[in-house]
Protein backbone atom coordinates (compact mmCIF):
# COMPACT_ATOMS: atom_id res chain seq x y z
CA UNK A 1 0.00 0.00 0.00
CA UNK A 2 1.41 3.37 -0.92
CA UNK A 3 0.64 6.88 0.15
CA UNK A 4 0.65 10.01 -1.88
CA UNK A 5 2.97 12.89 -1.22
CA UNK A 6 2.03 15.47 1.36
CA UNK A 7 0.00 18.52 0.58
CA UNK A 8 1.15 22.03 1.27
CA UNK A 9 -0.09 21.90 4.85
CA UNK A 10 0.78 18.28 5.42
CA UNK A 11 -1.82 15.55 5.71
CA UNK A 12 -2.34 12.53 7.90
CA UNK A 13 -2.10 9.46 5.71
CA UNK A 14 -3.74 6.24 6.76
CA UNK A 15 -3.84 3.17 4.52
CA UNK A 16 -7.27 2.37 5.91
CA UNK A 17 -8.73 5.43 4.23
CA UNK A 18 -8.45 3.66 0.89
CA UNK A 19 -10.37 0.73 2.43
CA UNK A 20 -8.34 -1.92 0.70
CA UNK A 21 -5.69 -4.32 1.90
CA UNK A 22 -2.01 -3.63 1.23
CA UNK A 23 -0.54 -5.89 -1.44
CA UNK A 24 0.10 -9.38 -0.13
CA UNK A 25 -2.60 -9.38 2.55
CA UNK A 26 -5.95 -11.10 2.40
CA UNK A 27 -9.04 -9.15 3.37
CA UNK A 28 -9.27 -11.17 6.61
CA UNK A 29 -5.64 -10.44 7.52
CA UNK A 30 -6.11 -6.77 6.74
CA UNK A 31 -9.22 -6.49 8.90
CA UNK A 32 -7.35 -8.05 11.82
CA UNK A 33 -4.35 -5.75 11.32
CA UNK A 34 -6.33 -2.61 10.59
CA UNK A 35 -6.08 -1.17 14.11
CA UNK A 36 -2.34 -1.84 14.23
CA UNK A 37 -1.89 -0.13 10.87
CA UNK A 38 -3.78 2.93 12.05
CA UNK A 39 -1.80 3.07 15.29
CA UNK A 40 1.73 2.31 14.10
CA UNK A 41 1.86 2.80 10.33
CA UNK A 42 0.12 6.16 9.90
CA UNK A 43 2.14 9.30 9.19
CA UNK A 44 1.69 13.01 8.77
CA UNK A 45 3.09 13.45 5.27
CA UNK A 46 4.32 16.99 4.58
CA UNK A 47 5.11 18.58 1.25
CA UNK A 48 8.28 17.06 -0.19
CA UNK A 49 7.82 13.73 1.59
CA UNK A 50 6.48 10.32 0.68
CA UNK A 51 5.44 7.26 2.64
CA UNK A 52 4.73 3.61 1.97
CA UNK A 53 3.65 0.39 3.68
CA UNK A 54 4.81 -3.09 2.67
CA UNK A 55 3.86 -6.52 3.97
CA UNK A 56 5.55 -9.91 4.09
CA UNK A 57 4.03 -13.27 4.98
CA UNK A 58 6.41 -15.55 6.92
CA UNK A 59 5.87 -19.26 7.55
CA UNK A 60 7.19 -19.07 11.10
CA UNK A 61 5.93 -18.13 14.58
CA UNK A 62 6.15 -14.49 15.56
CA UNK A 63 8.76 -15.34 18.21
CA UNK A 64 11.18 -16.56 15.53
CA UNK A 65 10.64 -13.47 13.38
CA UNK A 66 10.92 -11.09 16.32
CA UNK A 67 14.19 -12.68 17.45
CA UNK A 68 15.67 -11.37 14.18
CA UNK A 69 13.90 -8.00 13.96
CA UNK A 70 14.67 -6.96 17.54
CA UNK A 71 18.45 -7.14 17.04
CA UNK A 72 19.11 -3.47 16.37
CA UNK A 73 22.82 -4.25 16.60
CA UNK A 74 22.71 -6.83 13.79
CA UNK A 75 20.58 -5.55 10.89
CA UNK A 76 22.90 -7.29 8.44
CA UNK A 77 21.39 -10.63 9.48
CA UNK A 78 18.45 -9.87 7.20
CA UNK A 79 19.11 -6.53 5.54
CA UNK A 80 20.92 -6.40 2.23
CA UNK A 81 23.64 -3.90 1.27
CA UNK A 82 25.13 -3.59 4.78
CA UNK A 83 28.87 -4.15 5.14
CA UNK A 84 29.02 -3.71 8.91
CA UNK A 85 27.15 -2.30 11.89
CA UNK A 86 28.32 -1.19 15.33
CA UNK A 87 26.47 0.27 18.29
CA UNK A 88 27.81 3.58 19.57
CA UNK A 89 28.54 3.47 23.30
CA UNK A 90 27.07 -0.02 23.58
CA UNK A 91 27.64 -0.24 27.32
CA UNK A 92 23.91 0.14 27.83
CA UNK A 93 23.01 -2.50 25.27
CA UNK A 94 20.03 -2.34 22.93
CA UNK A 95 17.61 0.25 24.29
CA UNK A 96 15.40 3.02 22.98
CA UNK A 97 17.60 5.98 22.09
CA UNK A 98 20.73 3.97 21.32
CA UNK A 99 22.59 4.64 18.08
CA UNK A 100 24.17 2.42 15.46
CA UNK A 101 26.67 3.22 12.73
CA UNK A 102 25.97 1.34 9.53
CA UNK A 103 28.47 0.98 6.70
CA UNK A 104 26.85 0.41 3.30
CA UNK A 105 28.35 -1.66 0.49
CA UNK A 106 29.68 0.13 -2.57
CA UNK A 107 27.45 0.67 -5.58
CA UNK A 108 24.64 2.42 -3.70
CA UNK A 109 24.05 6.18 -3.35
CA UNK A 110 25.21 5.96 0.27
CA UNK A 111 28.32 5.25 2.33
CA UNK A 112 27.32 5.41 5.97
CA UNK A 113 24.18 5.83 8.03
CA UNK A 114 23.73 6.85 11.66
CA UNK A 115 20.50 5.42 13.02
CA UNK A 116 18.59 5.78 16.29
CA UNK A 117 16.32 3.16 17.85
CA UNK A 118 12.98 4.89 18.47
CA UNK A 119 10.73 1.98 19.43
CA UNK A 120 11.39 -1.46 20.90
CA UNK A 121 8.17 -2.94 22.25
CA UNK A 122 8.98 -6.50 23.28
CA UNK A 123 5.38 -7.29 24.24
CA UNK A 124 3.64 -6.04 21.09
CA UNK A 125 6.57 -6.84 18.77
CA UNK A 126 7.10 -3.34 17.38
CA UNK A 127 10.45 -1.82 16.38
CA UNK A 128 11.20 1.53 14.82
CA UNK A 129 14.23 3.61 13.93
CA UNK A 130 15.21 6.95 12.39
CA UNK A 131 18.17 7.89 10.21
CA UNK A 132 19.74 10.92 11.87
CA UNK A 133 23.06 11.26 10.05
CA UNK A 134 25.59 9.80 7.66
CA UNK A 135 26.45 10.01 3.97
CA UNK A 136 23.29 9.10 2.08
CA UNK A 137 20.21 10.60 0.41
CA UNK A 138 17.47 9.32 2.71
CA UNK A 139 16.88 12.42 4.80
CA UNK A 140 14.43 12.31 7.71
CA UNK A 141 13.80 8.61 7.11
CA UNK A 142 11.67 6.96 9.79
CA UNK A 143 10.56 3.35 9.75
CA UNK A 144 8.32 1.11 11.85
CA UNK A 145 8.20 -2.70 11.70
CA UNK A 146 5.53 -4.83 13.36
CA UNK A 147 5.25 -8.62 13.66
CA UNK A 148 1.85 -10.31 14.06
CA UNK A 149 1.11 -14.01 14.36
CA UNK A 150 -1.78 -15.75 12.63
CA UNK A 151 -3.15 -19.27 12.79
CA UNK A 152 -5.08 -20.88 9.98
CA UNK A 153 -8.85 -20.70 10.20
CA UNK A 154 -10.79 -23.96 10.34
CA UNK A 155 -11.55 -23.59 6.64
CA UNK A 156 -7.90 -22.95 5.79
CA UNK A 157 -6.76 -25.90 7.91
CA UNK A 158 -9.22 -28.16 6.12
CA UNK A 159 -8.07 -26.95 2.70
CA UNK A 160 -4.35 -27.09 3.52
CA UNK A 161 -4.47 -30.23 5.62
CA UNK A 162 -2.26 -28.71 8.30
CA UNK A 163 -2.41 -26.28 11.21
CA UNK A 164 0.30 -23.87 10.12
CA UNK A 165 1.31 -20.87 12.19
CA UNK A 166 2.35 -17.89 10.11
CA UNK A 167 3.34 -14.31 10.78
CA UNK A 168 2.70 -11.08 8.94
CA UNK A 169 5.43 -8.45 9.00
CA UNK A 170 4.45 -4.89 8.17
CA UNK A 171 7.10 -2.27 7.50
CA UNK A 172 6.29 1.34 6.79
CA UNK A 173 8.40 4.42 6.32
CA UNK A 174 8.31 8.14 5.67
CA UNK A 175 11.18 10.00 4.00
CA UNK A 176 12.03 13.30 2.36
CA UNK A 177 12.09 13.35 -1.43
CA UNK A 178 15.68 14.26 -2.42
CA UNK A 179 16.20 17.33 -4.54
CA UNK A 180 16.21 16.36 -8.20
CA UNK A 181 14.16 13.21 -7.60
CA UNK A 182 10.47 12.61 -8.05
CA UNK A 183 8.12 11.09 -5.52
CA UNK A 184 7.83 7.96 -7.66
CA UNK A 185 11.62 7.64 -7.95
CA UNK A 186 12.06 7.93 -4.20
CA UNK A 187 9.34 5.45 -3.36
CA UNK A 188 10.50 2.97 -5.99
CA UNK A 189 14.03 2.96 -4.57
CA UNK A 190 12.97 2.72 -0.92
CA UNK A 191 10.26 0.13 -1.62
CA UNK A 192 12.73 -2.06 -3.51
CA UNK A 193 15.22 -2.07 -0.63
CA UNK A 194 12.53 -2.71 2.00
CA UNK A 195 10.93 -5.48 -0.08
CA UNK A 196 14.26 -7.27 -0.56
CA UNK A 197 14.95 -7.01 3.17
CA UNK A 198 11.54 -8.41 4.07
CA UNK A 199 12.02 -11.34 1.72
CA UNK A 200 15.34 -12.13 3.34
CA UNK A 201 13.77 -11.72 6.79
CA UNK A 202 11.24 -14.38 5.83
CA UNK A 203 13.97 -16.78 4.72
CA UNK A 204 16.08 -16.23 7.85
CA UNK A 205 13.08 -16.53 10.19
CA UNK A 206 11.77 -19.68 8.54
CA UNK A 207 15.20 -21.29 8.77
CA UNK A 208 15.46 -20.29 12.42
CA UNK A 209 11.99 -21.69 13.17
CA UNK A 210 12.88 -24.95 11.42
CA UNK A 211 16.09 -25.22 13.43
CA UNK A 212 14.22 -24.55 16.67
CA UNK A 213 11.64 -27.21 15.83
CA UNK A 214 14.32 -29.78 15.07
CA UNK A 215 15.91 -29.11 18.47
CA UNK A 216 12.63 -28.89 20.35
CA UNK A 217 13.58 -25.36 21.37
CA UNK A 218 11.49 -22.18 21.38
CA UNK A 219 13.25 -19.15 22.84
CA UNK A 220 15.68 -16.35 22.14
CA UNK A 221 18.62 -16.98 24.45
CA UNK A 222 20.34 -19.61 22.33
CA UNK A 223 19.53 -17.78 19.10
CA UNK A 224 21.29 -14.69 20.45
CA UNK A 225 24.28 -16.81 21.41
CA UNK A 226 24.41 -18.10 17.85
CA UNK A 227 24.26 -14.52 16.58
CA UNK A 228 27.26 -13.53 18.68
CA UNK A 229 29.26 -16.74 18.24
CA UNK A 230 27.95 -18.08 14.96
CA UNK A 231 31.40 -18.77 13.51
CA UNK A 232 32.43 -20.92 16.48
CA UNK A 233 29.20 -22.92 16.41
CA UNK A 234 29.37 -23.44 12.65
CA UNK A 235 32.91 -24.77 12.92
CA UNK A 236 31.86 -27.07 15.75
CA UNK A 237 29.21 -28.50 13.44
CA UNK A 238 31.74 -28.96 10.66
CA UNK A 239 30.42 -26.10 8.52
CA UNK A 240 32.89 -23.67 6.96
Amino acid sequence: MESGGGGAGGEIWSPTEADKAPAGLTREEYEELRGLIEERHTYRVAAGQCSSLLSQRVRAPASAVWSVVRRFDRPQVYKHFIRSCALKDDGGGIRVGCLREVSVISGLPANTSTERLDILDEERLVAGFSIIGGEHRLRNYRSVTTVSEFKRSDREKEEAGEDEIRSIVLESYIVDIPEGNTEDDTRMFADTVVRLNLQKLASVSEARASDRASRGYDGDEEDEQVDHQGTVKKRARGID
